[in-house]
């Protein structure tokens, strides 16, 4: 009877035991980053009056802790219970829950927060512009961190470091920066961005259509800008895609701007003959980088074109294109369009 008594309570420590170690291992877990590996900022608004179950709350459904009950009783063992004070922070998801609850007792919020908007289309240049524009970077910096600075993406893996190496990979979005943001951390913010929206799937698709990452990117750079109707972007690749397999040059005339370094509506004989790469009137194939900074539809476009046999578009005045299979069609069109 004894020994039976003694084989119970050792049973009951042994759970105990296990209970204690299993939720210290569940406590050092859930008090981890949410993403070790992810840099990507979030703005987090603390108000005034804030309890740590509300912080807790604001933090869960921001994706930046893993639970709401470690962190308020992580918050009552490091005496913060209380001591969090409300602004607006910038807060990131490789954060840990301490770490989080550092920033928040010591009130370091965001100095100045400024939302700025990158158009999809944009050129290198252009994002360049807008951010001196509104007192983000230092010019200088800013390129030369982008042409030679050490990015650890998959997507720039076999885009050498150099002149416009970023071109079509800073994504098209709106922004929320910090005026104490370096320039580094503005270009890993974009480059996040678009590590997001180039999912596996697009990887895997890119095989399948034996293109690279910087093809699949160049050719969704030219559908941005030659397509003005989202519905007409998968029908613009399909033109461009069937001219690369006849081995027919593309012609594209936003190939021809991005050289000039102006939109011109029209271009000349002259500006067509330019010499450069980039010209797809005198070179076959695509431009050797991207021309401009697709969105996810025009990326999505360039991967999964529409099956027509088209070869040939023109715009008509109210921006839609005509699309034609023989280049006898397309003359007919052409001059409809004028």
């Amino acid at each position: 009877m004894i020994s039976k008594i003694k084989r119970i309570i050792i049973v009951m420590l042994m759970v105990g035991v296990l209970g204690i170690v299993g939720g210290r291992f569940y406590f050092y877990q859930s008090i981890k980053p949410v993403d070790v590996q992810s840099n990507r900022e979030t703005m987090v608004i603390i108000p005034k009056g804030a309890s740590t179950g509300n912080i807790a709350s604001i933090l869960k459904e921001k994706n930046l802790i893993q639970s709401s009950y470690t962190f308020r009783l992580l918050s009552k063992w490091s005496e913060a219970d209380g001591q969090m004070k409300a602004g607006t922070y910038l807060l990131k998801e490789n954060m840990s829950a301490d770490e989080i609850i550092k920033i928040l007792s010591n009130g370091e919020t965001a100095k100045t927060i400024t939302k700025i908007t990158i158009p999809e289309g944009f050129e290198f240049k252009q994002i360049v512009d807008r951010l001196e524009a509104r007192g983000l970077i230092d010019r200088n910096k800013f390129i030369e961190m982008a042409n030679y600075g050490d990015f650890d993406y998959p997507f720039l893996k076999e885009i050498p470091k150099g002149e416009n190496r970023l071109e079509g990979f800073l994504f098209p979005d709106t922004y929320e920066i910090g005026k104490e943001e370096t320039e580094r951390e503005i270009i890993i913010k974009m480059l996040d961005r678009f590590n997001h929206v180039f999912k596996d799937e697009y990887y895997k698709r890119a095989k399948e259509l034996n293109m690279n990452i910087n093809e699949v990117v160049t050719l969704a750079s030219i559908i941005e800008r030659e397509a003005k109707l989202d519905e007409e972007r998968t029908i613009v690749s399909s033109v461009f895609h069937n001219r690369l397999k006849k081995k027919i040059r593309l012609r594209s005339c936003a190939t021809v701007q991005y050289v000039l370094g102006e939109r011109k509506p029209h271009l000349t004989n002259k500006d067509t003959s330019i010499d450069s790469p980039y010209n797809t009137y005198k070179h076959d194939g695509l431009p050797p980088k991207p021309i401009a900074s697709p969105g996810e539809a025009s990326i999505k476009a360039a991967l999964y074109p529409k099956d027509t046999n088209y070869l040939y578009f023109v715009v008509s005045k109210n921006g839609a294109h005509h699309f034609s299979q023989t280049y006898e069609e397309h003359l007919n069109a052409a001059k409809n369009a004028n």
